[in-house]
């Protein structure tokens, strides 16, 4: 067996979100991407067509969300299965390390869609503060993103 280095382990094989050349902070800036966390979340309702999942995702262009899951496939969130049909399909659906991630979002999407109250009266008074006329409103659609 051969004998532990007492320094531990290599800068290669430490894990570190906060370092700049960490893999996991590569993964970090993709999975929390505004249109990569409600890929991630729909996603987490179950497989979906492009079109599908360009209707869930309220605002997305289909160049952006092209994008994004070609992002977040080469990162391993997500398969892309091109089914055999005329015209063919191309379903996309969570593997295993996306699900787990699409859990964690989903905790935080809850967490702040039940705050909204809470947020919009932090908003109105940080705007109020700050003499700044009228706040975006939480309870627009377009406001939310969520």
């Amino acid at each position: 067996m051969p004998a532990q280095d007492p320094a531990g382990p290599t800068q290669e094989f430490v894990s570190d979100v906060f370092a700049r050349g960490c893999t996991s902070r590569a993964a970090f800036e993709d999975v929390t991407s505004k249109w990569a966390s409600l890929a991630l979340l729909a996603l987490g309702e179950g497989r979906y067509r492009f079109n599908a999942l360009r209707r869930r995702i309220d605002g997305v262009s289909e160049r952006m969300l092209s994008q994004t899951l070609q992002t977040l496939e080469r990162d391993g969130m997500l398969t892309r299965e091109v089914l055999t049909a005329i015209p063919p399909r191309v379903e996309y659906s969570l593997t295993p390390l996306g699900a787990r991630v699409a859990e964690q979002l989903r905790g935080l999407a809850d967490l702040l869609e039940a705050s909204v109250p809470e947020l919009q009266t932090a908003r109105d008074a940080h705007e109020r503060d700050r003499g700044q006329g009228h706040p975006r409103r939480l309870d627009h659609p377009a406001s939310t993103g969520l």
